[in-house]
């Protein structure tokens, strides 16, 4: 299988000696146009890679922040047409583009056709969080077949057996969710984070399959907290709640770039 864009720039950032900083948006948030320019600010601030996130209107992973902004981008009218657009203009800032969502707006759309479209603009991969990898045979086919990285979850509360199972069925990273809950900003990380991430490189002992750690990172002291021990950080609210709290787009923008700054800085210090 060809190495993907994802692959390449995970493994570049542990030949550098540091993690990688994923940041996360909802396409569309506050609208389309301007998430492209906030994506444009997140890869300036220093984020690797971006998850476009696909809005939806049941998201029962996401805390109130993430669901606000996807609220908004709906409202704007946001399609899966438009997330495929902000991955081709993140795509085009240099950083890698995979995209985020629930399965259903996938199903609805058509596993293949979705896939396809994809990877035409330039994306990498698809996160899925409701997804489990025994149920996942159409998705794991048509992402083979697409040259697309799958990325599946699991969770402090993932068995040796949900572990094994789920990170054989991944390519590009496994995502680590630090916490059992929502998404959301958090006053510290949770300390089943290290845990986890411990036993996910016992069960991807033979593969080397990167391991990202997301949910509840606000602060670039944080960031570099789990920099020390995992292979990417992922952050979303943090910089969904720099938009929804400045007066204008423009002080918005250089929130999130300042934002980017601060965690791109942890995540490179947090090996030192």
């Amino acid at each position: 299988m060809t190495t993907t864009a994802l692959q390449t720039r995970l493994a570049l950032a542990r030949e550098e000696g540091r993690a990688a900083l994923i940041g996360y948006l909802p396409a569309g948030f506050p609208d389309v146009e301007s998430s492209i320019r906030v994506v444009e600010a997140m890869v300036e601030g220093g984020c690797d890679v971006i998850e476009v996130g696909l809005p939806y209107s049941d998201p029962m992973m996401d805390g109130p922040t993430i669901q606000r902004a996807a609220d908004m981008a709906l409202d704007a009218g946001t399609t899966t047409d438009d997330v495929f657009r902000v991955v081709e203009a993140t795509a085009a800032t240099g950083a890698v583009a995979v995209v985020m969502s629930y399965w259903n707006p996938i199903e609805r759309y058509g596993v293949e056709r979705f896939a396809t479209a994809l990877a035409k603009a330039g994306g990498s991969g698809v996160i899925t969080p409701d997804l489990l990898p025994e149920e996942a045979e159409e998705w794991i086919a048509a992402s083979t077949s697409t040259g697309l990285d799958r990325i599946f979850l699991i969770a402090p509360s993932s068995t040796d057996h949900r572990l094994t199972l789920t990170t054989g069925a991944c390519t590009g990273f496994v995502y680590a969710a630090s916490l059992m809950g929502v998404t959301g900003t958090r006053a510290q990380v949770a300390d089943t984070a290290s845990t986890l991430v411990r036993r996910t490189r016992e069960a991807t002992r033979d593969s080397g399959l990167p391991v990202c750690v997301g949910l509840g990172i606000s602060t670039g002291a944080q960031a570099a907290e789990v920099a020390s021990y995992a292979d990417g950080v992922i952050v979303g609210a943090g910089f969904c709640q720099r938009i929804l709290d400045a007066p204008d787009l423009e002080t918005g923008l250089t929130a999130v770039r300042s934002f980017a700054q601060e965690l791109a800085h942890g995540v490179r210090s947090g090996r030192d």
